[in-house]
Formats: structure tokens, sequence, C-alpha cells
């Protein structure tokens, strides 16, 4: 939320990404910047790999936008890296809209 208050919108995704690592080291949040995760179908390895922008705490997936709205594209993206990675947790932040939009997805293999 800091650094869409202090940036407002209209920049390209790379600036807030790298406003958000700053964000991230200051409140010592626990992330990796471009994590490549494997991905997996039926429980094998692919060769393939999808890089997150973030993962934080080793778990959550982070993926940033700056577009005018979030679509249901971008949302079934994020579902997707979250089952093709197996992890359960992703947040969807977009910078591109006048006020912070953002969207948490749980997944379980039940879901």
């Amino acid at each position: 939320m800091n650094v869409h208050k202090n940036l407002g919108s209209g920049f390209l995704e790379s600036v807030y990404q790298e406003v958000l690592t700053k964000e991230f080291v200051k409140e010592e949040i626990p992330f990796e910047k471009e994590k490549k995760l494997n991905l997996f179908y039926e429980g094998e390895k692919l060769d393939k790999f999808f890089k997150a922008d973030f993962l934080c705490y080793g778990k959550i997936i982070v993926e940033i936008k700056s577009v005018s709205f979030l679509n249901k594209n971008l949302e079934a993206q994020v579902i997707n890296y979250l089952k093709a990675t197996n992890k359960e947790v992703g947040l969807l932040i977009n910078f591109g809209e006048k006020s912070l939009k953002w969207k948490r997805f749980i997944y379980t293999s039940h879901s």
C-alpha cells in the first residue's frame, strides 16, 4: 500500500517491482525476486518453469501488474501458477489503477 501511496499509478511494472523490493527489505519480509519455480503435471516435474515476480516467506506467490484493471485472465494466471507449482497462496496486485487493487487466492488440491 505504501508503494502505491507514494508513487501512484502510471509507472511500468518494473518500477513497482524495484520499489516493492525496497519495501520488503525495509519491512524485513523474506522474499526472492523473480524466483524460478518448477511446474508439475500430475505430480511429474516439467522442463518448463515459471518466474514469480516474488516468492515471499518461501510459499506466497506475488504477481504484480500495472494495468488499467484486473481481468479474469490475470486471475486465472495466478490460479494456474498455484496449481502448477503446488503453492497454496497467491497475491495479484495491480498498481495501474487509481486505487491499489489486489486479490488473494487460496488453492488446495481439493479446490
